[in-house]
Parts: C-alpha cells; structure tokens; sequence
C-alpha cells in the first residue's frame, strides 16, 4: 500500500492554461481530498522540457511535443496522499481523450490527444524525478492540512 505522504507531480498544460481550466483542475484534487504542496506559473524553457520528455525522444511526435509545452505557460503542481500517482492518473483519465471516461479531466474537456490538457506522473521514479526536474525542496511546502483528520483514519 502506498504511503500516505506519497507525492505526485501534475502539470498543466498551456491548452488548460489557456482555457482557464486550472481552478476546477486544482478544484477536483483538493475536493478529492489531496494536499497541494507545490504550485507555480511558469514558461518551461526547451531544455527542461527536453528533459522532462527525455523517454520519448525517439518518437516522432516529440519535438512537436516539446514546442507545443514551450508554447504557453504551464501550471506545474506537486500533490500528497495515499496512492496519490495512481488515482490521479485516473482522474486525468487516459492519454487519448477519445478513450476517457465521462468524468476524468481529459473525458471533460478534451477533443484531440494533441490538445489534452493535463499531465500527470506515471510512476513513484517518474514522480519523484519529475519534482525534482520542476522544483527545488525549498519550494515543497510541508504541512499538516487541517482536513487531514477528516480524510484519513
């Protein structure tokens, strides 16, 4: 069983951004009872998104990949709790928003797989690399939520 201080890191991307999706996206993780401890606005450089997409180098769709994240900014969050990467894989629902679900993010709010609004981590290494690609440690904030109590037994 995962931890309950397990991390993830979600970002989203400049099509959400642009959207003005980023409120019912934070919405839905906080309603769902996570605890946001990382968050920022930023125009990732090239490099870093070279980086962050380094598995997929190989495919023919990555450079087009990394310019379209360059293109705008990104909200780059990093949430907490029990099995936090694998329920919110769940919530952003699958890759292609043809194969999501009414009621994931991307089954909401996105036609295109070119145009899907959101990524999220994949794995406890993938998390833990992704955070510490986006953000230094002094900029995860730990805390106890006051809701903690009422989520947790």
């Amino acid at each position: 069983m995962a931890a309950i201080d397990e991390r993830t890191f979600i970002a989203i991307k400049p099509d959400g951004v642009q959207r003005g999706l980023v409120g019912e996206i934070i919405k839905r993780f906080e309603l769902k009872g996570f605890k946001l401890v990382a968050m920022k606005l930023v125009h990732a450089s090239e490099d870093l998104l070279r980086e962050h997409y380094i598995d997929l180098k190989d495919r023919p769709f990555y450079d087009g990949l990394v310019q379209y994240m360059h293109s705008g900014p990104v909200v780059a969050m990093v949430w907490e709790g029990l099995n936090v990467i694998k329920t919110g894989r769940v919530m952003l629902g699958e890759t292609n928003p043809f194969d999501s679900k009414p009621g994931t993010i991307r089954g909401d709010f996105c036609v295109q797989v070119g145009r899907n609004i959101i990524h999220g981590s994949d794995s406890v290494e993938s998390a833990e690399t992704e955070i510490n690609l986006w953000f230094t440690p002094e900029e995860l904030v730990d805390y106890r939520s006051c809701a903690h109590e009422w989520i947790y037994d």
